[in-house]
């Protein structure tokens, strides 16, 4: 048996039970990160009736995910990013990120939006990586310390 997992990406949306099950695993390591403060961020993190979500599998098994809400005509929020921490460093979070950007300009949109927090210096850096830039805090992040909101354009 090969020791190489294979990366399988799936577009699906909110009622996807993996989808769930992946997101309670984000929240529960944000709230080991950030303690009771994250119960205010959890109020902004609320996904129902989503079409635009990405699971990936590695060797079938769920292993990240990530979505996003359109916030206007040409502008996409992306929301609930994790990956599994067995499942880092194997190319899963681009693998998300990728389609999800892929989706959006699909379906006409032009820019990206996102937030992530201050201790989580490695979705820092990989958002970098990926070519984003940090933004002035938006929306109900404006006045938000631990906030780091980022922002990219989409080449078409």
């Amino acid at each position: 048996m090969s020791p190489y997992k294979s990366t399988t990406i799936v577009r699906t949306e909110s009622s996807d039970p993996d989808f769930p099950l992946l997101v309670a695993l984000l929240n529960l390591e944000l709230c080991e990160r950030y303690g009771e403060v994250q119960v205010i961020y959890d109020t902004f993190n609320v996904i129902n009736n989503l079409d635009t979500v990405v699971i990936a599998y590695r060797d079938d098994t769920p292993a990240g995910c990530g979505c996003f809400k359109k916030i206007d005509e040409k502008t996409v929020e992306v929301k609930r990013m994790f990956v599994k921490p067995a499942e880092r460093k194997h190319g899963v979070a681009s693998a998300i990120l990728n389609e999800l950007e892929v989706w959006a300009k699909e379906d006409g949109f032009s820019h990206v939006i996102l937030e992530t927090g201050h201790k989580q210096s490695e979705a820092i850096a990989f958002y970098k990586k990926q070519g984003y830039e940090i933004i002035p805090n938006y929306g109900p992040y404006v006045g938000m310390e631990l906030s780091v909101c980022f922002g990219k354009r989409l080449k078409h």
